[in-house]
């Protein structure tokens, strides 16, 4: 086992890892940017090391520095989080090179499923259903509006290298696709330095559905239950829950088995997620592979009872899995809410600032991540996302229950955040029905 490992990253995720670390024994290198100097997981970690000015450029995403700092501190493992260089294919093999285990897959398999045609060629040859589309990269919207009138509208235009809601349009009929293709493909050059985009088949009123796999380095795979990715605002997941209310035993089999099966194909190791949609006569298809931990990692966690991130740091320790398939149980439902600084008032606009006064609510089956604490400034470099609140009920009504009543506590003054709405989501009639599909906030709320 690791005796030091060092966090590149910031925020919740960072502070979550440091505390898997100490449960383990295992000591912690924070790193941080300029703007992070007080920022809690700097505090929390037994060493830390600044690595730059502000910009995530300067800091969370240049990786010579963050290398430098694990060598200086003689760290052997690197924990990325998600996000910044959870899925950089170069860091992680600029890990290995320099002789540091990075917490997560090679980078080889990093390209090879964090390329979207790459990966849906994967699954295809596997036999995992995917949406019908393209199998080769599209670079013109003229080669792409042949393809979209050859699948049928409405299509969806995405980004290969994409990620995040980014470099994504949809296109209703063929007078708008060009429109769209060029705008998605501007966004994913600004954003990924990357042109290349594929087609799809846009899928009509489907879920979002994932399923959380576990993968050591000996072939061992197991799939821990699914998670409802459903309540997005622009692509962007909002409440995530398990287990999802369309789904019964036999579909939950089917597509775990289908994921299992999906990350073998890939020659998987460590924790990653399979992703489907799942359509309104309960046709399921892979939609893509997040090589790293989710930010809605803990749902999963809630109702399986296993350490994700614990697994994570054992499987990169060369430890085989310790846990079968059939030890893999769902108890009860868990939901979680994300908080974010910022204004749904207003198009939902960042809201940064010095927090002013902070409760967070506890008791029976409440959780919370976050690195807030009074008197923090909230940097307007980074993501707006300040905490998230889980919980645990017997069943999916107690959760909702549970999660009204926590967000009901929740305190955070000095800033804005999207509590209320989150609280409107939970009250809806169509989400208490169990009924939403990822056009849930459009439809009801835009």
């Amino acid at each position: 086992m690791f005796q030091k490992i060092l966090i590149a990253n910031r925020g919740e995720i960072a502070v979550r890892i440091i505390r898997a670390c100490r449960e383990m024994g295992i000591l912690s290198v924070a790193v941080y940017s300029e703007a992070d100097r007080d920022a809690l997981h700097t505090q929390l970690a037994d060493e830390a090391v600044c690595i730059g000015k502000a910009p995530s450029s300067d800091s969370y995403l240049n990786m010579e520095r963050i290398l430098s700092a694990a060598i200086a501190t003689k760290a052997q493992a690197i924990h990325p989080g998600f996000g910044f260089l959870s899925e950089n294919e170069h860091f992680a093999d600029m890990c290995a090179k320099s002789g540091i285990v990075f917490i997560g897959p090679s980078g080889e398999i990093i390209g090879k499923m964090g390329n979207k045609s790459h990966a849906r060629t994967t699954m295809m040859e596997a036999g995992v259903p995917v949406v019908p589309g393209t199998k080769e990269p599209v670079y013109t919207a003229q080669e792409g509006a042949k393809i979209a009138a050859e699948i049928g509208y409405p299509v969806m235009i995405k980004a290969s290298s994409g990620g995040g809601g980014k470099g994504m349009r949809i296109a209703i009929e063929p007078e708008n696709f060009e429109a769209n293709f060029n705008l998605a493909q501007q966004e994913s050059i600004n954003s990924f330095g990357d042109d290349t985009m594929y087609i799809e088949k846009y899928i009509e009123e489907p879920r979002h559905i994932e399923f959380q796999i576990l993968a050591d380095k000996y072939g061992n795979v197991i799939q821990l239950g699914e998670r409802d990715c459903s309540i997005q605002r622009r692509h962007q997941k909002m409440i995530e829950e398990s287990p999802c209310a369309a789904m019964d035993e036999e579909l939950r089999k089917r597509m775990g088995d289908t994921a299992v099966r999906a990350a073998k194909a890939a020659n998987y190791e460590n924790a990653g997620t399979i992703e489907f949609l799942l359509d309104k006569h309960k046709n399921f298809y892979f939609m893509e592979m997040n090589t790293r931990i989710q930010v809605e990692h803990p749902v999963t966690e809630m109702v399986t009872g296993i350490d994700l991130v614990k697994e994570q740091i054992r499987i990169a320790a060369g430890e085989p899995l310790h846990i079968r398939q059939e030890d893999v149980v769902l108890r009860g439902h868990a939901i979680e809410c994300r908080i974010n600084a910022e204004n749904p008032e207003k198009n939902f606009m960042p809201c940064p600032g010095i927090i002013e006064e902070l409760h967070f609510p506890g008791g029976n089956g409440v959780r919370i991540e976050s690195a807030l604490y009074n008197g923090y400034t909230i940097p307007a470099y980074y993501d707006s996302m300040v905490a998230k609140v889980i919980v645990h009920g017997e069943n999916r009504q107690d959760a909702i229950r549970k999660m009204q009543s926590a967000l009901g506590e929740v305190v955070v003054e000095g800033i804005v955040t999207n509590l209320d709405f989150e609280y409107e989501i939970l009250s809806h009639p169509v989400f208490v029905a169990g009924k939403t599909n990822t056009h849930f906030i459009p439809d009801y709320f835009e």
